[in-house]
């Protein structure tokens, strides 16, 4: 479906998971200028990231935005007007009361963090409020838990592959789970963004 046609009416989300892996940097370039400060959906994003880099996917996003970017930390609550991103060689979770577990269990998909853990645990949280989103990856972690997300109610949506600087990842996705948006790059910030303008 065209990111330009109008969302359809769904219950207001309250939450916006991102997966991403390879090309993500990037990928979360083109999109979060698009946020404005105080966006009144939380964003939490699983990106695949070494330990051996040096500094987090929030030391490299901080400051570079209109929107605050922070590392998510242990029992935090989740609040709005945040991009919260993972810290690498942990899984990150979602809680019932809608705070972040991290965990250092053994790898899901090669991945920790993985996004298939996010995604699942996002979607027992929030139910029908969430957005799943799968961006450009080489992996086919994500398709799983994005599939949990639509099944639990949650809105489906996946980078168009051919935007993609790796297609594997947005392409397992739209084979595995029954995805409602297929957008490309340089209408996802835009769309994420009408989110809070279409819906109510």
């Amino acid at each position: 479906m065209n990111g330009r046609k109008r969302i359809e009416k769904y219950p207001m989300f309250d939450a916006v998971v991102i997966g991403v892996s390879m090309g993500g940097l990037q990928a979360l370039k083109a999109i979060l200028p698009h946020l404005p400060k105080g966006f009144v959906i939380p964003v939490i994003i699983v990106l695949h990231q070494s330990t051996a880099i040096g500094s987090s996917l929030a030391d490299l996003l901080d400051g570079m935005f209109e929107i605050d970017v922070k590392e998510a930390e242990l029992n935090e609550k989740i609040q709005a007007g945040i991009v919260y991103v993972s810290s690498p060689g942990y899984h990150l979770l979602i809680e019932q009361d809608k705070t972040f577990a991290l965990s250092i269990d053994p790898p899901v998909n090669f991945s920790i963090p993985s996004i298939d853990v996010l995604f699942e645990s996002a979607a027992e949280a929030y139910g029908d409020s969430l957005v799943g989103i799968i961006l450009t990856g080489a992996s086919a972690d994500g398709s799983q838990g994005l599939k949990i997300l639509g099944q639990l109610g949650g809105l489906t949506v996946v980078q168009d592959p051919v935007t993609a600087d790796a297609k594997t990842m947005p392409e397992a996705a739209i084979a595995t789970a029954e995805v409602r948006y297929i957008i490309p790059l340089d209408e996802m910030g835009e769309f994420i963004l009408r989110l809070a303008d279409d819906v109510g």
